[in-house]
């Protein structure tokens, strides 16, 4: 792949080279891990910002009609939107349904914008390990809005949150009760919280659960980041297209009320540390994918399990090993 073409026409809007360099980013690779740093370099001279959405929610909430609503009216506003979402992966083939494009069929046709499906695979929180790269690609094309769509799996809020300027948690109608099973950590991360469905016979459960979501914020810690009323519950109704351009004036108040108090700039430095480190730490844990260490990691383990060695020993002279 000749990078500086590729490069060239990315920053350029062509989407089938944006397509072909996020298929190289996925890629592990050696030679395509080498390559994909290199674009990503060259890439950096575009310095471009798009609005990153990180969303997240249980399944059946109704994400993606969401995001087909609210991405139809960004690109009805003249707004490019690029759409990031990560499928739950097989833990048997590592393979994905990639169902989004099915799911958001109207959006996907629209020329202003653009879905990319990827496999979750094996990476902790649902969010594939270079969605932040693919981010990065997006924002070079010229996109103004990347929605991070991730399955709501333990660590995925945090992890997403983290490449993203700003966070929405979306919620279903329910009962009182539903507010104990919500986790106070993704409260403390949420910018904005939806209660998807306020319409019809759910209107009333909507309006209660937008209610209780409201209160429980303002028990929360005020953040440095949040101007006043923030963070905040609204309700909407993706199928009914109700809400939407309420949410979206919200957002980008709070974008540029950070941006004029550096909030934004210093939200963007610490990511970038913290995906500097998950690199190292990516990188270590490689080293331990190569045939020579998963012979010596064998070796090891039977002697563990035989009482030969103790399991922190053992531990430190494979370590120990993999400085050589």
């Amino acid at each position: 792949m000749d990078i500086d073409t590729i490069s060239e026409q990315i920053v350029a809007g062509d989407r089938r080279a944006l397509s072909r360099a996020i298929t190289l980013i996925e890629s592990s690779r050696k030679d395509h891990r080498e390559q994909a740093a290199l674009l990503m370099e060259q890439l950096k001279g575009a310095d471009r910002q798009a609005i990153r959405i990180g969303m997240s929610g249980t399944p059946g909430v109704g994400k993606s009609t969401f995001i087909e609503s609210f991405g139809t009216m960004l690109t009805a506003r003249g707004l490019r939107v690029a759409v990031l979402a990560v499928d739950p992966s097989s833990a048997r083939s590592g393979g994905s349904i990639l169902g989004d494009k099915t799911r958001m069929e109207q959006l996907s046709r629209d020329p202003n914008a653009f879905i990319r499906p990827s496999p979750a695979q094996s990476h902790l929180g649902g969010v594939a390990r270079r969605s932040r790269e693919a981010v990065a690609v997006c924002e070079a094309a010229g996109f103004d809005v990347v929605l991070i769509e991730t399955v709501g799996v333990g660590q995925s809020e945090t992890v997403v949150a983290e490449m993203s300027d700003l966070f929405i948690l979306l919620l279903a109608p329910a009962g009182g009760d539903e507010l104990q099973g919500v986790k106070r950590g993704i409260m403390e991360i949420a910018d904005i919280i939806l209660v998807n469905k306020a319409d019809g016979d759910l209107k009333p459960a909507a309006t209660r659960t937008c209610t209780d979501y409201a209160g429980a914020l303002r028990l929360l810690r005020k953040r440095p980041q949040d101007p006043a009323g923030f963070p905040k519950a609204m309700m909407v109704s993706a199928m009914h297209q109700e809400g939407l351009e309420k949410v979206w004036e919200e957002m980008t108040a709070l974008v540029e009320w950070r941006r004029e108090n550096g909030h934004f700039d210093a939200r963007r430095k610490e990511q970038a540390r913290y995906w500097f480190e998950q690199e190292v730490r990516n990188g270590l844990l490689a080293r331990l994918e190569t045939p020579q260490a998963r012979e010596a990691m064998q070796d090891y383990a039977a002697r563990v399990a035989e009482g030969a060695i103790t399991p922190t020993v053992a531990a430190q002279e494979v370590l120990d090993g993999l400085k050589g």
